[in-house]
């Protein structure tokens, strides 16, 4: 049937009726017939309970032959009310996509099948990628819509606490210590404790800004999101329809307090969290935790989420003749606003997203702004160019393109984004020789894989132009070479030919420190040993440490966009539900 039928739907079912069916036979060699030579599967929880992804016919095979047998996946079905199976282009290659449902003894999934025609049998069509991801544990599935609590606990009994004396028991913590603790309340601290109050772990989100939204609040005057707001989205409330394209931070912020209330999130401001401390025989944390008021309380979560970002502490470089400047310096996380300048002169040193747009909004505001580049930088213009990667989520279901996005194996994803990264370079041609001739230098990411993987791997390193780059190619904004200064002195920076760059003000966006300095900082050397690198890929197809187990039981992280922390938090969240119901080993490697 797969290569008689020219119904699109009937064939992908057909591959998934003989999938299924291959489950059951003993011989690798019919499960092989399914596949292309490179083909990928990658399996999130549904039958390994890790975020992995296997290359190569042989081993996804194997794999599967290893791991079906306990995970028993079954009813392998066309999703309704989804996408219908359907020919699309991904990286490069035209392939019929199929997003599909199934289950397996603990839960309910869903997935994705690419199937592509092999021409040396008749064009009969095999699997070029495969996604199998967990979506809900039997017995423990999210209590949504028509499954929503009915509230009559607390509107029928007149006598009893109302739905107000429950939340504040809720939130205060006087009675008992929360099973998680996330600390850090931006969108991935959101994210996590939203899926987690949905499976009914108890989960207090700490953070040290005195308002819900500070960590976006906080930051410099001028900054909106750089990409567009259909992408952004919060799990289970998304933004209104007449939102603007590109979210104002301040907004954002506004809508973070919105959604904690909302949502009703147990969430502490004006916390910091000091140190942890993990009991490998009680399974759990010590941590301490310093409020606002200089008190301080000790907890005994089961599990500690970092969702503090991609990046924890300031990257301040040693450059030893800095201390000689007698002006203002600040790291660009401290920068707030350009309008106190007005008249000064300012040195930016960086030129990734963060220093072009506070050398912008300084020149804006009339000061005189030089830009420093330490390295070469990727620019790219914001429309279309920085869009062109987010180009499915102007169509379709926000829970199809999640899934879509969770589909890609990260070869296939590199290899789309060597061809965004070509096409954004067409598209800002002009602009990219303007900044050539004045001297910036730049480039594409590692093999020419672009701002995307710039960011997977280095959390930074690129700009995604909305007026710098044309202001530095006009010459409104001065740019040098980190390399032609010789030195720092009390009035700004000495030039190696004599001349003397005069500042007020300098302003470091020289980025963060990788998150494992925080791990090692709050946790200690041990843990912080025992986890290793967190973020970027390593020698692996997944991101090291994120959204998964890892070496340190109790220990998680959760970082990234707004996208990515609503697409991840769902697994993460699946992984503590299961390991507090019995179902998952805290061990990292147990099933």
């Amino acid at each position: 049937m797969l290569d008689r039928t020219k119904d699109i739907s009937a064939t992908a079912q057909a591959w998934l009726d003989e999938f299924e069916r291959t489950f059951g036979n003993p011989e690798q060699t019919a499960l092989e017939r399914l596949f292309v030579a490179e083909c990928f599967w990658r399996d999130v929880l549904a039958l390994s309970w890790n975020l992995q992804t296997t290359a190569g016919r042989d081993a996804v095979t194997q794999a599967l032959t290893a791991l079906a047998p306990k995970a028993a996946p079954s009813n392998f079905k066309i999703a309704p009310n989804r996408a219908a199976p359907r020919w699309v282009m991904r990286a490069g290659t035209s392939t019929v996509e199929a997003i599909f449902n199934f289950e397996t003894a603990l839960g309910r999934g869903s997935g994705i099948v690419r199937l592509v025609p092999d021409a040396a049998d008749g064009d009969r069509l095999e699997a070029w990628t495969l996604l199998t991801a967990l979506d809900e544990l039997k017995g423990f599935e999210e209590q949504l819509g028509t499954t929503r609590p009915r509230g009559q606990a607390y509107s029928r009994d007149f006598r009893g606490p109302n739905w107000l004396d429950l939340r504040k028991a809720s939130r205060d913590y006087s009675d008992r210590d929360p099973a998680v603790l996330v600390v850090g309340g931006g969108q991935a601290g959101l994210a996590i404790a939203a899926r987690l109050k949905q499976l009914k772990v108890d989960t207090l989100i700490v953070d040290r800004g005195t308002r819900i939204g500070d960590n976006w609040r906080k930051r410099y005057h001028a900054l909106t999101l750089h990409n567009q707001v259909q992408v952004n989205h919060l799990p289970y409330m998304p933004f209104p329809p007449n939102w603007p394209t590109y979210i104002p931070k301040d907004k954002l912020a506004n809508w973070f307090e919105a959604y904690v209330e909302a949502m009703e999130l147990n969430f502490w401001t004006g916390t910091e969290f000091e140190s942890g401390a993990y009991d490998d025989a009680e399974g759990r944390w010590t941590v301490t935790l310093r409020r606002g008021d200089g008190s301080r309380r000790t907890m005994h979560p089961r599990h500690v989420v970092m969702a503090t970002g991609v990046s924890g502490i300031a990257n301040m470089p040693d450059i030893p003749s800095l201390g000689n400047f007698k002006g203002t310096l600040l790291h660009s996380s401290r920068y707030e606003d350009g309008e106190s300048w007005q008249g000064k002169r300012a040195i930016v040193i960086g030129t990734g997203n963060s220093g072009h747009d506070i050398a912008q909004d300084l020149h804006s505001s009339g000061a005189d702004v030089t830009l420093v580049q330490r390295s070469p930088t990727l620019v790219t213009n914001i429309e279309p160019s920085a869009q062109l990667a987010y180009a499915a989520y102007n169509e379709g279901t926000l829970e199809d393109n999640d899934l879509i996005a969770a589909s890609m194996p990260t070869p296939l994803a590199r290899k789309t984004h060597v061809m965004l990264t070509e096409q954004s370079k067409e598209l800002d041609k002009e602009l990219l020789e303007g900044l050539r001739r004045v001297g910036f230098k730049l480039d594409f990411g590692e093999a020419g894989t672009g701002w995307q993987f710039k960011y997977l791997t280095r959390g930074g390193g690129y700009y995604f132009n909305v007026g710098c780059s044309n202001l530095i190619v006009e010459g409104a904004i001065t740019l040098r070479q980190f390399s032609d200064i010789e030195g720092f002195v009390a009035d700004g920076a000495q030039l190696k030919d004599g001349t003397r760059i005069a500042a007020d003000l300098i302003v470091l966006s020289t980025g963060y420190k990788p998150q494992e300095y925080l791990v090692r900082k709050l946790f200690g050397d041990g843990i912080a040993d025992r986890v290793g690198p967190v973020w970027g890929f390593g020698d692996g197809l997944e991101l090291r440490n994120m959204y998964a187990r890892t070496k340190q039981p109790g220990l998680w992280f959760i970082a990234g966009s707004l996208a990515q922390c609503r697409i991840n938090s769902k697994y993460l969240g699946l992984q503590i539900k299961a390991i507090e119901e019995g179902i998952l080993e805290r061990e990292v490697g147990s099933a």
